[in-house]
Parts: structure tokens; sequence; C-alpha cells
């Protein structure tokens, strides 16, 4: 049975990754939880939607299969990631948002970047006009629409052209902050000027990765890098990967937001 076809209605859909990591400095888990609800709450009057749903990265996702640092001399994918154990708050507000009022998901497989990216496509096709909140300038500058960077409160309309040039900026100089390293020495102002007026970026990108490591390493690294900054869009390159859930079934409308028992929360085991 296929759901009601809604004309236009806005709908938020929340990389919810940086929520935990603004909130868990706060001194007791209710004011973190709070803080949630109140950054929920803003991304809800800001856009004036009243239906939202949320992803979350639960396990490692499927860029880690496709890095190759042990064949080549690079760093691994996310390496300088800190390691060791986060605050328990963290995993606890983990927890807060799978549950009731908000009931954000998880995907295997796929980081909350990805979710975000396919359930925009999936939206679309099914009348919403969604909105992607998220403060990763990845989500915001690489995927084309409307965007609410919920950190700084600023709308962020990105367009298809400026969403492939961005892409292929990213696929030549790699992206330090995941530790995906590019073609070593190529900053934003090289691959700006590279891409600058070309007809064919793909063309310009793999010839910049043939020039610098050949046609072995250079096909390989090309096809590693651009697979690594490439967020996924739409429901058949989810599909590959996990299975996806109904639009309908992760919806959550703008819910009351009452005083919550954190009992259950440090109950749970913590993944």
């Amino acid at each position: 049975m296929h759901p009601p076809f809604i004309m236009n209605e806005k709908l938020l859909l929340i990389d919810a990754d940086s929520l935990m990591y603004y909130e868990m400095g706060k001194p007791s888990l209710e004011q973190a939880i709070a803080g949630i609800n109140d950054r929920i709450e803003t991304m809800l009057q800001e856009t004036g939607a009243e239906k939202y749903a949320g992803f979350l990265t639960l396990r490692r996702c499927f860029r880690y299969n496709i890095d190759t640092s042990y064949v080549y001399e690079k760093t691994p994918y996310k390496h300088n990631r800190k390691g060791g154990s986060k605050p328990i708050i963290f995993y606890a507000l983990k927890e807060y948002l799978q549950q009731d009022p908000h009931n954000f998901v998880g995907l295997n497989g796929l980081e909350a970047d990805d979710a975000v990216g396919i359930y925009s496509e999936i939206a679309k096709k099914e009348g919403y006009e969604p909105i992607i909140c998220s403060p990763d300038k990845d989500v915001l500058q690489q995927l084309p629409g409307e965007h609410l960077n919920y950190q700084k409160l600023e709308f962020v309309k990105t367009s298809k052209e400026e969403a492939e040039n961005f892409l292929w900026k990213q696929t030549l100089m790699g992206d330090s902050t995941d530790g995906i390293p590019g073609i070593r020495g190529l900053g934003p102002k090289t691959a700006e000027k590279l891409l600058a007026d070309c007809d064919d970026p793909h063309k310009v990108a793999i010839e910049a990765y043939l020039k610098e490591y050949g046609i072995r390493e250079g096909v390989t690294r090309f096809a590693e890098t651009f697979n690594l900054v490439y967020i996924l869009r739409t429901k058949e390159e989810g599909l590959r990967i996990t299975s996806l859930p109904d639009l309908s079934s992760i919806l959550t409308s703008k819910p009351t937001l009452d005083a919550t028992s954190t009992d259950d929360l440090f109950s749970a085991e913590w993944t």
C-alpha cells in the first residue's frame, strides 16, 4: 500500500550525529536532553515544518571496506578521528534519540550523511518538500536543495551545479576532516582553477590523478577518493548497502516534549 501523496508539505531530514556532541558537555543528562529537544524544536520553528525524520550513524559504514591504504602509501579512512571512549552521557543521548518522542534511526552500513541524501530523494518522490538539517559542510554543499545549518541557524540553498562542482572539488583535493588525502599537494585553490569553466569535470579529475600517480594507481586512487567523498543520494544506491524502511514508518510529527525519565537510558548497553 502506497503512502498518501502529500503536495509540498515541508519535511525535515535531520543529520543527527552532531546533536550528541553539541550537548554532551552539559552538567546533567536532563540538561543535555533539554538542549537536544530545544534544537529540534528550533529547527521545526525556523522551517515551519510539522514532521521530521532523524538519522544516526550507529556502526562502521561501507566506506571502510573500500579503503586501500593497505595497498598504497596513504592514510586510512577517518584515521584522524579521536579514539577512546566517549562520556557516558553521549551514549545516553544516542539512546534517547532512538526512543519516543523522536524515534531516530540508524541504517546498517550507512552514515547519517547518506541517509539524509537518500531520503531527500524519496521524500521528493512522495510529494514532500524536504529540508536537510545538518551542520556538516559536505552535506550542505554536496547535496542539492534547501538546507538548514542547525549549528548556525542559517539556511543554505545549493543548486545542482554547485553541488556537482563541490563533489569534484572534493574528489581532487580529498577531505582532511575524514582523513581522505586526494591528490597530494593539491589544495582548494588549485582544484577550483582546474574546474573553472570546464565542460567535463569528471575528465579533468581523472586526468589529474593519472598525471600524478600513473595509470594503475591513478585510476584506483581516483575511484577510491570519489567513493569516499560521494554522499549517497538515491534509493537504488542505498539498497545496494542495506534495506531501507518506508519513509512513512520513520516519520515523527512535531512532539509535545515533557520531562523525560533517564532511568532506562543508563540501563542500556552502549555501542
